[in-house]
């Protein structure tokens, strides 16, 4: 064998080796039988030093060395389409970072549902010897508006003008007025009934003003408290339909949890794209296969300048 023959040879292996790592990386089925089929006819040379030796190189000249390339384009496309995928995932991240640690969370939340509820529970009872005493005294707990202020924009829930105007409509002769709070008269004798026990059940916003909705503890009825007004009525929850009040979650946990999902898909979709192979490569790939695949190749090599052509335009075109 003479130096040509084996530099030729070597030069064949070399870009075997790198259409190989290429395959390897795609995992695209054609792309490794393209891979299989350029080692047979190599061996074919390796095997037969009879053979026109410039065929093989003609072979790599104008089908592996611009398949190479291609594909090399295409890799990197990718990996800079990856790059802004996970760009997008760092700023999710931090984003989500950022929100969690500057909102309440819902274990404070729940905690402080429970401090409410003593509030306002204490509150009524004074409200109800003050109005008994007929007195000026100021009955309603220290900070007891904190908590709306601290979780309205979080964990209350959003209901229109209009439901707000139905769910704080009364008749004011069914009403205990007082200097600083006015109350149903028919649920203050209801808080006496059961004691006073009563617990947060939800918060409602409309624009500035919020609302909180209590349930008796013993009882299946609610009742709402109007902080703006320092104002307590029955609240009828067939009133406000279209809350899921299943869902405590927070706004900005919401947010996170939609984030955290996001991030998800995006990790998957990075995943899938690192090997993504436009369809109409693929297409090309398998006219490629079936051309190397036939038994008279050999006879034929000429043909390959025609598909070389191929392969350098979908270098020029943007595909990916």
């Amino acid at each position: 064998m003479d130096e040509r023959h084996a530099n030729i040879l070597k030069a064949s292996s070399t870009e075997i080796s790198r259409l190989q790592l290429l395959s390897v990386f795609f995992a695209e089925e054609t792309l490794y039988k393209i891979f299989l089929r350029s080692q047979v006819i190599h061996q074919m040379f390796d095997n037969n030093e009879d053979l026109d030796i410039d065929k093989l190189e003609i072979f790599h000249i104008q089908f592996t060395v611009s398949l190479i390339e291609l594909l090399r384009k295409i890799k990197k496309s990718n990996e800079n389409n990856v790059s802004l995928i996970y760009d997008e995932i760092t700023l999710n991240k931090e984003l989500i970072e950022k929100i969690s640690n500057s909102v309440f969370n819902e274990k404070n939340f729940n905690l402080d549902k429970q401090q409410q509820s003593l509030k306002i529970n204490q509150s009524l009872r004074k409200l109800f010897r003050v109005l008994s005493d007929d007195t000026e005294e100021f009955p309603f707990s220290k900070n007891i508006n904190s908590f709306g202020s601290r979780y309205a924009g979080d964990f209350y829930f959003d209901i229109t003008a209009d439901q707000l105007g139905v769910l704080i409509d009364f008749d004011p002769k069914d009403m205990y007025m007082g200097s600083h709070a006015s109350i149903q008269k028919k649920l203050m004798g209801q808080l006496c009934k059961y004691d006073f026990k009563t617990a947060f059940y939800c918060g409602l916003k409309s624009g500035q003003l919020i609302v909180e909705v209590y349930k008796f503890v013993e009882h299946e009825r609610y009742f709402l408290f109007l902080p703006s007004r320092n104002l307590f009525l029955f609240c009828e929850l067939a009133e406000l339909k279209g809350i899921d009040f299943n869902n405590n979650q927070s706004e900005k946990g919401r947010i996170i949890q939609e984030l955290s999902y996001k991030n998800d898909t995006l990790t998957s979709s990075a995943a899938a794209l690192k090997s993504y192979i436009p369809a109409e490569i693929i297409l090309l790939l398998k006219e490629d296969y079936s051309k190397i695949s036939d038994i008279n190749f050999l006879d034929h090599l000429n043909n390959y300048d025609v598909q070389a052509n191929i392969l350098k335009a979908m270098l020029k075109t943007d595909l990916f």
